[in-house]
């Protein structure tokens, strides 16, 4: 077939009423190739029940990292409720199954100080030469950066950070579960325990995107350490910290930034599937 393996199922969801039935059509493409990273993506692509092959609508799009963990997130059957109830408008969903991870997710503009992520930049350029455009050929794509979202949780949640920042023009909205915002490109040093955090010196040193908005979270029991010693966890504080650096250089907090932390969760699918309700309400809610 190309370029790609195209798989099309039509998955059936729970009912809510006899009166009132709703189902998702599932694309999958196996062996999606990769000229910049000479590898095989295999990515789900999740369609509204009113898609029309035919292109006679056009939806927005969310992409996720880590697409082999939907299942775990329950994506389905939250869309599919929260189609139900009109909460968001129909939507295309694209979740990317990770490859090399700890290569190919973390920081475009540089690795860590342990060179992880060193294929990142080259990531970028898949998702942004290579799979949009494929998308925007074969789907019923929404033009305007600000019907287009990337999510991610943990490593894939700095990724998805670092890709919408860099690539304002094409996206208007990132969500960050747990992120990896330690991403650092020096060891830690006890003087400044803080220092070398690449996401928030990328911020610091750059310019305010308008129309970008950036939607966190982190749950209280994300992880122990808390290497500063200000009694918050490294997760949390490091959330904040980049809201802080993003409210610096124009970001608005109730406009631009919304941050919701999750009392006892933890860094695993399960707090994460909790909360993604409320990020596709915010990222496409109707009003």
């Amino acid at each position: 077939m190309g370029q790609s393996d195209i798989l099309t199922t039509h998955q059936p969801h729970f009912d809510f009423s006899k009166e009132q039935r709703h189902s998702l059509h599932l694309h999958r493409l196996r062996n999606f190739h990769s000229k910049y990273l000479a590898t095989r993506f295999s990515v789900d692509i999740y369609l509204p029940p009113d898609y029309d092959a035919s292109g006679a609508g056009r939806f927005p799009v969310l992409f996720f990292n880590d697409g082999q963990d939907m299942e775990a997130l329950r994506l389905a059957d939250t869309l599919t409720a929260l189609y139900a109830s009109q909460k968001i408008p129909s939507l295309i969903v694209v979740a990317i199954h990770a490859g090399e991870r700890l290569q190919e997710y973390g920081t475009a503009h540089r690795p860590d100080y342990r060179n992880r992520g060193s294929k990142a930049h080259f990531y970028t350029k898949f998702i942004i030469k290579e799979l949009f455009p494929h998308l925007r050929k074969n789907y019923p794509i929404r033009e305007g950066a600000e019907h287009t979202a990337f999510a991610g949780f943990s490593l894939g949640g700095l990724s998805a950070m670092d890709i919408v920042w860099n690539n304002h023009g094409l996206f208007g909205k990132a969500g960050v579960f747990s992120g990896s915002l330690w991403w650092r490109h020096s060891d830690f040093i006890e003087d400044d325990p803080d220092g070398g955090r690449i996401m928030h010196e990328i911020v610091d040193t750059g310019l305010h995107r308008p129309g970008l908005k950036f939607w966190f979270q982190t749950g209280t029991m994300d992880e122990t350490d808390d290497r500063n010693a200000n009694g918050v966890i490294d997760s949390i504080d490091d959330t904040l910290d980049l809201m802080e650096r993003l409210k610096n250089i124009g970001y608005h907090h109730k406009e631009d930034l919304h941050y919701r932390e999750v009392k006892d969760g933890i860094h695993h699918p399960s707090t994460w599937a909790e909360v993604l309700p409320e990020f596709l309400v915010w990222a496409f809610g109707k009003v």
